[in-house]
């Protein structure tokens, strides 16, 4: 079925595919997470009951998710073993301690803090209780900390060298760790998560008050999300600005291809809004582009020469169409974003916060807007940085293990069959438990478990007997 299939293009596929369904639960947790903490953080400041009902209501989504997240993260673990061992021999003794920092300090942090959160509220004092929750929070940041620090240096290498087996080595651990794009991705990738986070819990909140506008637990959490919206919304388009100065100073190409530049631009470059790149012919076809803007977002000067594709070796280009779309549609939705903050500040000091039908559904619609924002803009990373797996050192044909094509193609049907029967399941299950709203009396995860099992189970008959006889 496979066997005029590349085993490198599947290879790709199929961590592509499993990456596309885990790093949206990240995404989620993490802010989610954050805005679990402030829950509490509030209902122990103020006591009032609406905040604790909120805090139990998104508790028993963030359990769900946080489980989906963590079985996806190890399935994509597997990965390294069987279709990248030539990547894993050459990047362990770098990525390899990057990883085990990264369950050392986060996951056992949440690991051992999950529990007090999911089931402690009643069992635990109140104030310890939330602690658990920060850990928790704390946790999903360290966390994202390490994954991306790791990812970064894949896209800006610093702090190694190549022992006599071809193998990256550690030489300046701080160097490797906060390599050059690693600040700029961090916080790139935080304030997404708790973008996303917003999105959906100003979904959910329109959702139920376009339903009823006087419940307060949809009324608060709408409120919460609209703000944090409004807030970290121009916070992320600058962010997202410095990011991309920092990505022309250490991967041109990648901007180059984000931009749809086949060409140099000596005396300032256009922005092409939209268009039809075209790779092999290297052009943009009908593009619509606005002249110089490129040069003055990207270096601040209407005038400033920027470099094309054809300053790069053709086996060294990004996939543009790709990259190229990708970026736009992150960037749309980035703005977006920054309507539905300020649409909603002005509902605010209009009064019309609860009541605006247009504002509820503009919020209701964006709902899912984060997740596809996120895979956009992973995608733009990622594909950017081709045909590299280590940017400009070690290329993708390098790095994948030596299997058929066949091989890797079914194990793709099998990822794809189970990650739909799995994760559809739990996302309809996450969707139904929004669709009620937060009521009075909110109760969290139950932590009870059966005594037994339906029937009697031996141990319980045994002593029975031993008490007769």
């Amino acid at each position: 079925m496979f066997e005029n299939f590349d085993a490198v293009v599947l290879a790709r596929a199929q961590f592509a595919f499993t990456m596309s369904f885990h790093i949206i639960f990240p995404a989620f947790s993490i802010g989610l997470a954050s805005y679990l903490a402030v829950l509490e953080a509030l209902w122990l400041a103020t006591k009032r009951e609406v905040y604790i009902n909120l805090f139990n209501y998104w508790l028993k989504i963030f359990a769900i998710a946080f489980g989906m997240g963590v079985v996806s993260g190890i399935v994509m673990s597997y990965q390294f073993g069987t279709n990248w061992s030539v990547f894993s021999d050459k990047t362990g003794p770098v990525l390899g301690p990057l990883m085990a920092y990264e369950v050392l300090t986060a996951f056992f942090l949440e690991a051992g803090f999950l529990g007090v959160m999911l089931f402690g509220l009643e069992r635990v004092g109140h104030k310890l209780h939330f602690i658990a929750t920060l850990m928790v929070a704390i946790g999903t940041l360290i966390s994202a900390f390490w994954i991306l620090s790791a990812n970064s240096w894949m896209q800006t290498p610093a702090g190694y060298a190549i022992n006599a087996d071809g193998q990256f080595v550690a030489t300046d651990w701080l160097k490797l760790i906060f390599n050059p794009s690693f600040p700029y991705r961090l916080v790139h990738m935080v304030l997404a998560a708790y973008l996303t986070t917003a999105l959906v819990v100003g979904a959910v909140g329109a959702f139920h008050l376009m339903r009823d506008s006087h419940k307060s637990g949809p009324r608060v959490m709408f409120s919460m999300a609209m703000w944090m919206a409004t807030i970290v919304a121009p916070l992320q388009i600058v962010a997202g600005d410095q990011h991309g100065i920092n990505t022309l100073e250490h991967q041109p190409a990648k901007v180059m291809a984000m931009e749809g530049h086949y060409q140099s631009h000596p005396d300032g470059a256009p922005l092409i809004l939209f268009g039809l790149p075209d790779q092999d012919a290297a052009v943009v076809r009908y593009a619509l582009q606005i002249p110089k803007l490129s040069s003055l977002i990207l270096k601040h000067a209407l005038d400033a020469p920027l470099a094309g594709l054809d300053t790069v070796p053709r086996q060294d280009w990004p996939p543009v169409p790709v990259t190229f779309w990708s970026f736009r549609i992150m960037v749309g939705i980035g703005f977006l974003m920054l309507g539905l903050g300020l649409f909603s500040l002005w509902s605010r000091f209009r009064g019309t916060l609860f009541s605006s039908p247009l504002l509820h559904g503009y919020a209701l619609v964006m709902g899912p807007a984060g997740f596809i924002a996120v895979l956009a803009g992973w995608v733009t990373t990622e594909t950017g940085r081709q045909p590299f797996t280590v940017f400009g050192v070690l290329r993708t044909t390098e790095s994948v293990s030596p299997l058929a094509a066949p091989a890797v193609g079914s194990s793709l049907i099998a990822f794809i069959l189970v990650y739909f029967a799995v994760f559809i399941a739990g996302t309809v299950y996450i969707l139904r438990l929004m669709k009620q709203p937060p009521h009075h009396g909110e109760q969290g995860p139950r932590g009870d478990t059966p005594e037994r099992a339906a029937g009697i189970t031996p141990a319980p008959a045994a002593i029975a007997s031993r008490r007769f006889n």
